[in-house]
């Protein structure tokens, strides 16, 4: 679904006025990945050898620039990025330049995304590398909302993942943070869902990662 969701996002923000200036894609999307958390966590077997295959079957198939719109699989990313003889977009990055207009000073960002992309913390890194402070999710909202929540996304039950991630997005903003930046593809699924108010205070990875592809096919390839 958060493919899914992705794909969309891409079509819906390229500003095409006819189909020949929408932007060509394929798509690898295997749910038999082994578990990121599992692997992260409790020793389980890693998807390193999975993202690496699926970085050479696209690359096989013709793709000039790659994007995931998964965020804990980065977790490996300088592990399987040198395998990509293409430019691999990291979802980080992307978020970056979503907030590269803006001024650090009086913003403090809230985190909300899986326990493993919480542990990467690349996130973080970048968020301090511009100045931003940052506040991640409690462990007792992971425990008891945002782990549930994505839970339920994966299992296509919204309606009972979007109370619990408003909860978790209205305890960070609570917790000081002034924009909340939603680092699980899963979880802006249910945006839409959210309180308008709410709304207006998330940043969608996944958008900013759609307009960072249309930027890169932008910037290269002006003609398909």
């Amino acid at each position: 679904m958060a493919t899914v969701d992705f794909l969309h996002k891409l079509v819906d923000r390229t500003p095409a006025r006819a189909d020949h200036e929408h932007i060509p894609t394929i798509t690898h999307s295997v749910p038999q990945l082994p578990d990121r958390m599992q692997a992260i966590f409790e020793g389980g077997a890693s998807p390193l050898p999975s993202l690496i295959e699926a970085i050479e079957t696209l690359q096989a198939a013709g793709a000039v620039c790659i994007a995931m719109p998964c965020n804990t699989a980065h977790y490996w990313y300088d592990e399987f990025a040198p395998a990509a003889k293409v430019p691999f977009l990291h979802i980080a990055d992307a978020a970056m330049a979503a907030l590269r207009d803006g001024d650090a000073s009086g913003i403090r960002l809230g985190l909300m995304g899986t326990r493993g992309t919480l542990k990467a913390g690349f996130f973080q890194q970048r968020f301090s590398s511009r100045g931003f402070d940052c506040v991640v999710t409690s462990a007792a909202d992971q425990e008891q909302l945002v782990d549930p929540a994505i839970t339920a996304i994966k299992a296509n039950e919204l309606d009972r993942a979007t109370p619990l991630l408003e909860r978790a997005a209205e305890s960070l903003l609570g917790r000081g943070a002034t924009t909340v930046v939603l680092a699980c593809t899963e979880i802006p699924v249910v945006l839409h869902r959210f309180q308008p108010a709410l709304q207006a205070r998330c940043i969608d990875v996944t958008v900013a990662l759609a307009d960072a592809c249309i930027a890169w096919w932008q910037a290269n390839h002006k003609t398909a």
